[in-house]
């Protein structure tokens, strides 16, 4: 078992070379440059995509995207929204509490940066819900700005060409090598294309992010909690109150689940209770 410790155990310059050129001709020729949030070097907008982008597929986020920023259409009009107009625009791309984390980081940047996003990675990486990938990620994509990069698709590229037969490497031990692949020339387009090249990896059978330190392994969905706080989300966006015997009998979920996931959801913000009823 392998681990990447010092420079001299890290791929050579002419690997290095070969790999990006592999990347930039599939880029040219195969890549996805009508991507919406690809024809907008807006920050808001780019946050926007990246949130949703989180754990969700790309064809999902699309239809999505387009109507979220069509009613949200700047950082002010998002953090002037009510949280439930958020999380009804949010249906259907699940994991609803993205939703109020960006919502919480449109309200701060209103409020500290008078509406603008901030330009620094440092600035960013501080906002509700947004990580050191996301902050990088509206450095190079709405700044071009040359931040390394680290998320699964690129994890795929490097450890299929570059680090074959290497087990539990860390993000802090892969930084070295992509901020060497990025240089310092576009890493905008540097980024997209190396994702599109990872994508394209997965679907043709490549699986290889158990190698990295990293890799959590996504628990099921079907009957799980999120599934029931889904289903509890999407009632209440349906609805401006309801009881909890209206959630149980819309749900289909026991009476001692609904309870306890309301409670929750009240606990974190997502819902308030008035009286018998429930609303968003």
């Amino acid at each position: 078992m392998h681990y990447i410790h010092k420079v001299e155990d890290m791929p050579d310059t002419k690997q290095e070379e070969k790999l990006i050129r592999v990347v930039r001709s599939y880029y040219r020729r195969h890549g996805r440059h009508n991507l919406p949030w690809r024809k907008t070097d807006n920050p808001y907008r780019i946050l926007v995509s990246e949130v949703m982008l989180q754990q969700t597929q790309v064809s999902r986020v699309i239809p999505k995207y387009h109507a979220f920023v069509k009613q949200f259409p700047t950082v002010r009009a998002l953090a002037h929204a009510t949280l439930r107009d958020v999380l009804v625009a949010w249906q259907g791309l699940g994991y609803n509490r993205r939703a109020k984390m960006l919502h919480e980081t449109a309200k701060r940047v209103a409020r500290e940066y008078a509406g603008r996003m901030p330009r620094t990675y440092d600035e960013l990486v501080t906002l509700p819900g947004v990580g050191p990938y996301t902050a990088g990620a509206i450095c190079v994509f709405a700044y071009n700005q040359p931040v390394p990069l680290i998320e699964t698709n690129i994890r795929t590229v490097l450890f299929h060409h570059l680090l074959q037969g290497w087990h539990s490497v860390s993000d802090h031990e892969l930084m070295e090598l992509v901020t060497r692949l990025q240089g310092r020339k576009e890493p905008r387009s540097w980024y997209w294309a190396l994702m599109d090249y990872g994508s394209h990896l997965k679907e043709e059978g490549v699986r290889l992010n158990h190698k990295s330190k990293h890799h959590v392994k996504q628990s099921r969905f079907k009957g799980s909690d999120r599934e029931a706080r889904g289903a509890i989300l999407k009632v209440l966006a349906q609805h401006r109150t309801r009881t909890q015997q209206c959630i149980v009998r819309d749900t289909s979920i026991a009476r001692g689940r609904v309870a306890t996931q309301l409670m929750r959801l009240k606990k974190e913000g997502m819902v308030v209770k008035k009286g018998t009823s429930w609303s968003l």
